[in-house]
């Protein structure tokens, strides 16, 4: 939405309001325009709160200050509110489309989130479907011969995509098909053009082996055609070729090319027999069922694409109490279902970055405003039906019933790990009243001989491993292989900054040390953690030590207490022993990771590459995945590097030069 459409009125900030609410708030709501738009509720620390839509800006925000929410979450919600902001827009559609664009980027606290790191895979054919000719002699060209492929990201009018697919085992699965029925390449370019006999996929007959001609630019056209359609579910005129096809190779008496053709209507068949759904050919669809059960809830979306079942794919939003309390949602919201509540957040969410099929099966009423926005954006009108009839209505309850056996499965998981977390906070005596809020750091050190030393710090909280939080130090200007000292700095560098910020008043609000902090190793790894702790002024009672047992055996460690307490022995069974040592091993692992990545690139001069002007970490990443390593684009000519996307001429020359 450009700023021509809407407008931004962000309100001055003010003290938090009271129980009765500040009369500021009152008075800025009071003067809101009774138009369509996002309002945006933030606390004193400028921190958001919640993001809400609106069809009436005035009446829906007066309505939180107008009624006495007592002690619920949204009672504590807008008794936290000190300032709003507000966006008028031209119509709800709009509304929608900003208020999940604003969660999505906001995270706020009192919304439903579908957090999602990564984008869907799609199965990727090179080329814009425009028939290349092969110029020959020499190497062929691998335009002319179009590659398939797994890919994740932003899609382009380049190539063409087919999915989005429900995981990456859902795209590898459908290659191989491809490569059984239609013998499609897989390779890179690079490998493509240096072939001087065909590959193993040729003798096992996955392959047409067009890096040696054994087929022709016109009959792999051809084949890439027939997989398009297949892919969009156009099986019967597939067959219907294949057998022209096979029916004119044997009028010519050419038995051979007739068998190939005959064992490829063979093993379409066995696709096509396989498949778990009943559904028309043509057919594209997504089915969405939601279960909510002890304050959680799971999404379950099954894809079908041109006819197959792609699989399922489940989503856990976080924070799904809060739209729970009355009112906290707008308009008819507050008569809706929790579920119907989950999958409207989902639906607005997900498919702001996923292209939605023209056909919805959902297990709840969505609102009309929803189905507009969605139809407006994919720029076709989109059908949802919450009432599915015959073969659509077992694929919902199918749906459904996923969805709630993965829900119970993470009940079940998150029920154990709050049983972990609260065995170690009682056998360390730790605080147990919020177990939510426990944070535990763990320390370790990695080289090789004293080779590129990397220390790890990897963070458990809220039950679980945060990676967002994991951090990796490089060691420098210490005797090679002197854990000790390895490990004085990374302490020093870790919490030195912690300890100045609660040193001054300012920060001392916002800056928090762990509940624990882990080391692994024994007395000698905790009394140097000790020395670190004390010349910071920090409370040494935080530091714990993880001994190897006798014998170095697992389930026998033992735990060193800095503060002088007695070491203690947990047991082999004890699901504290279990949640330290999942903790240290995790430690352990992050930190041999970074080391034998830094120690790679010290070896191979993995680094000269970023050396070169106009060479960043984005196109070093590219020319590594390209040519399999710093030593494959060495071997590269000028032409192949300039193939490269993002490598002008001018710089693949400029590559060339600095490794040659």
């Amino acid at each position: 939405m450009s700023p021509d459409n809407a407008s931004k009125t962000p309100d001055a900030a003010v003290s938090k309001p009271a129980a009765g609410h500040a009369a500021e708030l009152l008075a800025q709501a009071a003067a809101l325009p009774a138009l369509p738009g996002v309002y945006r509720y933030l606390d004193a620390q400028g921190n958001v709160l919640y993001v809400g839509k609106a069809r009436n800006l005035k009446r829906r925000v007066s309505s939180y200050f107008q009624k006495n929410h007592g002690g619920t979450r949204i009672g504590h919600m807008v008794s936290r509110i000190a300032r709003m902001e507000t966006t008028v827009v031209r119509s709800e559609a709009e509304a929608l489309i900003l208020e999940n664009n604003l969660i999505k980027e906001l995270a706020p606290r009192y919304n439903i989130l579908f957090r999602d790191d990564k984008s869907y895979p799609y199965l990727k054919l090179s080329g814009d479907g425009r028939f290349i000719p092969d110029p020959g002699p020499g190497a062929p060209n691998p335009d002319a011969y179009p590659r398939i492929s797994y890919y994740r990201g932003a899609t382009d009018k380049k190539n063409r995509y087919f999915g989005p697919y429900p995981s990456a085992w859902a795209v590898k699965e459908t290659i191989q098909l491809l490569q059984k029925v239609f013998r499609l390449r897989t390779c890179e370019d690079t490998v493509f053009r240096h072939r001087t006999r065909p590959c193993l996929l040729y003798q096992i007959k996955r392959c047409s082996a067009p890096c040696v001609r054994y087929i022709s630019a016109e009959d792999y056209a051809a084949d890439v055609a027939r997989a398009e359609k297949f892919l969009r579910g156009q099986t019967d005129d597939v067959m219907r070729e294949l057998e022209q096809r096979m029916t004119r190779h044997s009028d010519a008496l050419e038995y051979e090319a007739a068998a190939e053709v005959r064992d490829q209507i063979q093993a379409l068949s066995n696709v096509l027999h396989q498949q778990s759904m009943e559904v028309g050919a043509d057919t594209e669809a997504d089915i969405i069922a939601v279960k909510v059960d002890g304050g959680r809830a799971c999404v379950n979306l099954a894809m079908v694409r041109g006819g197959r079942h792609l699989g399922d794919r489940a989503s856990y939003p976080t924070q799904v109490g809060d739209l729970a309390a009355p009112g906290l949602a707008e308009g008819s919201r507050g008569t809706q279902t929790l579920e119907a509540q989950v999958l409207a957040a989902f639906m607005a969410q997900h498919y702001l970055q996923a292209q939605p099929p023209a056909q919805l099966i959902v297990s709840d009423p969505v609102p009309a405003a929803l189905v507009q926005a969605l139809s407006g954006q994919a720029g076709y009108r989109i059908h949802v039906t919450s009432a599915p009839r015959g073969q659509r209505r077992i694929w919902l309850e199918l749906a459904g019933q996923n969805a709630a056996i993965k829900l119970a499965r993470l009940l079940a998981e998150e029920g154990s790990q709050q049983a972990r977390t609260r065995a170690l906070a009682e056998a360390l005596d730790l605080p147990t009243e919020n177990l939510d809020e426990l944070r535990i750091e763990c320390l370790d050190i990695s080289h090789t001989a004293g080779e590129a030393t990397r220390a790890s710090c990897v963070v458990f909280r809220n039950h679980r491993m945060d990676h967002s939080q994991y951090r990796l130090y490089t060691i420098d200007d210490i005797t090679p292989g002197d854990d000790y000292a390895a490990m004085r700095q990374v302490l020093t560098r870790r919490y030195g900054k912690i300890a100045n910020a609660l040193r001054e008043q300012g920060n001392a609000a916002t800056v928090r040390m762990p509940d624990l902090v882990l080391v692994d190793g024994g007395k000698g790894q905790v009394s140097m953690a000790r020395q670190v702790f004390e010349s910071l002024a920090l409370d040494i009672s935080l530091i714990v030590g993880v001994e190897k047992g006798e014998g170095r055996r697992v389930g026998l460690e033992e735990l060193v207490f800095a503060d002088g307490r007695k070491k203690v022995t947990l047991g082999r069974d004890s699901r504290a022993l279990m949640l330290v040592a999942e903790i240290r091993d995790e430690s352990h692992r992050f930190a041999i990771t970074g080391m034998r990545a830094r120690r790679a690139k010290t070896r191979t001069g993995g680094s000269q590459l970023e050396d070169i002007p106009g060479i960043g970490p984005k196109r070093r990443a590219s020319l590594l995945r390209r040519f399999g390593g710093v030593r494959g684009v060495e071997r590269a000519s000028v032409d192949d590097l300039a193939r490269v996307e993002g490598i002008s001429r001018a710089l693949a020359e400029a590559v060339y030069r600095a490794l040659h």
